[in-house]
């Protein structure tokens, strides 16, 4: 029978509705009748007559040690179609403590018996975190089994339902339950549940730390803190491991049920393993990894509860199409130029790899294609399966070519990170991409340890050991919907994403790069930056890698870009902005005077290239034409100008970037509407691309690719532009760089190209400082030389064309990793607001 309590104290649990709170009664298999607490977000309604029924029911689970006030978020957030129920188990939170501890089948059970005293009817979503998990796993299973209850989706955070052998657990929860541990950690003292709160990846505030213990005031109320922690069954013979089993073992019931895995990979008590187990158990499921999450998720990121009732929405919404949709499962072999070219050409090379004295490593395309005959023969009996993700960490080499393309060739899909992600960013980037193996050069195998691959761990020197292995009638033709690539962003305005690539995307690259350019076999690309190498073999055309620290494109000086073009005769180069202008400074008046004639075609992207850099450039290399195509990581090319047509334009509203290449369609999300797509010249907004050769996905982060929902099948830029009456696309900067200001918005680039004109300034950021809606401009200037007086601040003011607060300069301005010229302007904004405080 329902009733209230006044024993709850509300005012000291922040974000909980009092209204929320009511009790149940269950009766349990033995007749005793146990008493059960619920957050309810329609607990007032119950006994209303005129009370529509909800649409769909979230049914929560917390684990162990915490209760229903975990989910108060959820509760707060969810629209009125959305009931929200969050329950105490049995003997957690302020459902009554009972005097035995609970089997995991008991608490299934229970869970049960709480759904049908609770009068839960129509379509259920289960919403699951820590050991709250299996529980509602095992009772989803029953209820698709039996067809007892409608269940639409499952929602899980952090959990587990397997503890294999060779983990042994997680190791905070073995030393809870370590004899002379269990009870004093658990029960005798609050370790364990103040423990719980520690966790987290930030602090949490003292107040909810106090309120997700309150519950747990005295060495009674913590009985079932302690039986929970007994309960884990990490050993075979444990009473609730055959339950424990069965239910990791019945996952594919929920072949059909749409599930979401939120995670905190922070988390020391359930890591990426168990999350990986998970995906391999359920590979339909959405992923989103929360790279700042911990155990408690939910309080770690606080966008994980408006995105899990988005992602609710999207199941009463319907299927709605992906970036993947138009994909077929017909084979193609990303590796037929290469051996097209071992057959017809053999003996001319393929890769050339320069050092700093001259030519380093040449291979020929025979000896390539060999070479990963024999890679591809070696890894395959090593363990290495179709579907297997590879991680690589191996300079551009050929070696990491070879190796690449031998991934391909078994059908594997291969993981790079930058080697300018630095040691962190790429333990952080390849964890996230989940690899079942890992193969690194021998310095960076200490990094492989933190990966914890349940498969080949394998230094370069072991791939000697694959020679002469190679099975000459072997395929490279596998299905195109095949995974092939993940590839990370450069990590300049947050974390670096992994964005995946089928087979079929990276064909359809491959045509879109060969075709636009007009590549034929004479060609030989100067692969200043990385991918470019990469992609040599599978267009059929060598590729030389200059003697520069590929992780910093600034480091490329003239005399070892002149030296790969004249060693490998170079007919097309690629290179970052901040590479170009590295050649430009370091070329001495000899160069100017006698040219390279070797080059045909410069393409320079990711971030705007000056005029006078690419003016330079044309001088030292007369008869190559200069090219800025626009692009990022999840789509390149998208459009593409050429030098004349550049100067034509002129820079008034940005950087001119091209038309669109053919089969690419663009379109701009106008400022401040959220559903609309607009092709009309002149509307600024955020850029919006569809294309057959853009990315598939991003990797494990639902999310992400849910900001693109509301626009299926196209990608969200995240940069600001416009359209003009030509058609021609402008960018003009960051979407997270628009400044808000009481006028309007603004965007930083045109700014920053006008006051980059100014023959004292060598760089710019205008950058936004203050509150959204008000914040006042700010322009941030790096001087050639000098010091900033008063007349320069009135030029920079006036060619700014807005009203500018503030005039400040620095010595340099921070820039991405990757290309080394996209501007931070997060950082410079931070830094311009202390300066202004004062507090610099």
């Amino acid at each position: 029978m329902a009733r209230t309590s006044p024993a709850i104290p509300f005012d000291s649990l922040p974000g909980v509705n009092p209204e929320w709170s009511r009790f149940i009664d269950i009766t349990e298999p033995s007749g005793a009748i146990r008493t059960i607490h619920l957050l309810d977000t329609h607990a007032l309604n119950l006994a209303s007559p005129n009370t529509t029924s909800p649409v769909v029911t979230l049914l929560c689970v917390h684990g162990n040690p915490t209760w229903s006030y975990l989910w108060r978020g959820l509760l707060d957030q969810a629209p009125e179609h959305v009931r929200v129920i969050a329950i105490d188990q049995v003997g957690m939170g302020y459902s009554e403590r009972v005097p035995d501890p609970r089997t995991l089948a008991e608490r299934v059970a229970d869970l049960e018996s709480i759904v049908q005293a609770a009068g839960i009817t129509g379509p259920i979503v289960t919403v699951a975190h820590d050991w709250g998990g299996p529980i509602s796993l095992g009772w989803v299973e029953q209820a698709v089994r039996t067809a007892a209850h409608h269940i639409v989706g499952v929602v899980l955070l952090n959990t587990a339902v397997h503890q294999p052998t060779e983990f042994r657990g997680p190791g905070l929860i073995r030393m809870a339950r370590a004899r002379g541990l269990l009870a004093p950690v658990t029960q005798h003292t609050q370790l364990f549940v103040r423990g719980t709160t520690l966790l987290s990846g930030r602090r949490i505030p003292r107040e909810v730390a106090r309120a997700y213990a309150l519950p747990y005031a005295t060495a009674h109320d913590r009985g079932a803190v302690r039986g929970f922690v007994a309960d884990i069954p990490m050993e075979p013979e444990h009473v609730s491991r055959p339950t424990l089993d069965a239910i990791a073992a019945s996952l594919d019931l929920l072949a059909d049920t749409p599930v979401l895995l939120i995670w905190g990979p922070r988390d020391p008590v359930f890591s990426d393993q168990y999350l990986r187990d998970l995906i391999k158990r359920m590979p339909h499921a959405d992923v989103h990894r929360c790279e700042q999450g911990s155990h408690l998720v939910s309080e770690d990121c606080p966008q994980v509860f408006p995105e899990i009732l988005r992602w609710v929405s999207s199941l009463q919404a319907g299927p709605t199409l992906d970036n993947s949709a138009s994909e077929t499962s017909m084979p193609v072999d990303i590796g037929a130029s290469m051996q097209r070219r071992a057959e017809s050409t053999p003996h001319d090379i393929a890769l050339t790899v320069m050092g700093k004295s001259g030519v380093k490593q040449q291979v020929t395309w025979k000896v390539l294609q060999a070479r990963v005959g024999d890679f591809a023969a070696g890894l395959r009996t090593s363990g290495v399966q179709r579907g297997d993700r590879i991680a690589l960490l191996v300079p551009p080499s050929p070696e990491l070519i070879a190796l690449i393309y031998a991934a391909w060739k078994i059908g594997a899909c291969v993981v790079i990170a930058d080697s300018g992600l630095g040691a962190r960013g790429i333990i952080r980037a390849l964890k996230g991409a989940h690899p079942d193996h890992v193969i690194a050069i021998p310095r960076a195998m200490p990094l492989t340890r933190f990966l914890q691959v349940p498969g080949l761990r394998l230094s370069t020197r072991g791939l000697s050991d694959f020679v002469g292995t190679r099975n000459q009638d072997e395929t490279g033709a596998h299905d195109s919907s095949l995974d092939g690539a993940v590839v990370f962003t450069s990590g300049s305005t947050g974390p670096a994403k992994g964005v995946r690539y089928t087979r079929e995307r990276i064909v359809a690259s491959v045509a879109t790069l060969s075709s636009h350019y007009s590549l034929t076999d004479q060609d030989v690309i100067v692969a200043a930056f990385a991918p470019w190498a990469i992609f040599g073999p599978a267009l059929g055309v060598g590729s030389v890698v200059p003697a520069m620290d590929i992780g910093a494109p600034s480091s490329l000086t003239y005399r070892h870009l002149r030296e790969s073009v004249d060693s490998a005769h170079g007919t097309l180069l690629w290179a970052s902005p901040a590479a170009l202008k590295n050649v430009v400074k370091t070329a001495t008046a000899s160069a100017y005077s006698h040219p390279s004639e070797s080059l045909r075609l410069i393409l320079s992207a990711g971030a705007p290239v000056p005029i006078g850099t690419l003016t330079s450039m044309s001088q030292l290399f007369p008869n190559a034409e200069l090219r800025t195509p626009y692009g990022m990581t999840e789509a390149l090319p998208i459009t593409d100008i050429d030098l004349d047509a550049i100067r034509g334009r002129g820079h008034a509203h940005g950087v001119p970037v091209g038309l669109p290449l053919p089969g690419v369609q663009l379109r701009i999300a106008p400022w401040g509407a959220l559903n609309e797509l607009s092709d009309q010249p002149d509307v600024m907004g955020e850029i919006v691309v569809r294309a057959g050769h853009m990315r598939s996905s991003y990797d494990n982060l639902a999310f992400t690719e849910a900001r693109a929902s509301n626009f299926p099948g196209w990608h969200r830029t995240g940069d600001v532009g416009h359209l003009d009456g030509e058609g021609c696309l402008w960018v003009e900067g960051r979407v997270a760089h628009v400044m808000t200001t009481a006028e309007g918005p603004i965007t930083p680039v045109p700014i920053e190209q006008a006051v980059s004109e100014l023959p004292e300034i060598d760089n710019a950021a205008c950058v936004g400082v203050g509150p959204q809606g008000a914040q006042v401009v700010v322009v941030v200037v790096v001087l050639h030389s000098g010091s900033l007086d008063t007349a320069l601040i009135d030029s920079v003011r006036q060619v700014a064309g807005v009203p500018v607060a503030a005039v400040l300069s620095r010595d340099e301005l921070p820039t991405d990793i990757r290309h080394n010229a996209k501007i931070n302007r997060e950082q410079v904004a931070h830094w311009a607001a202390q300066v202004l405080a004062g507090t610099p």
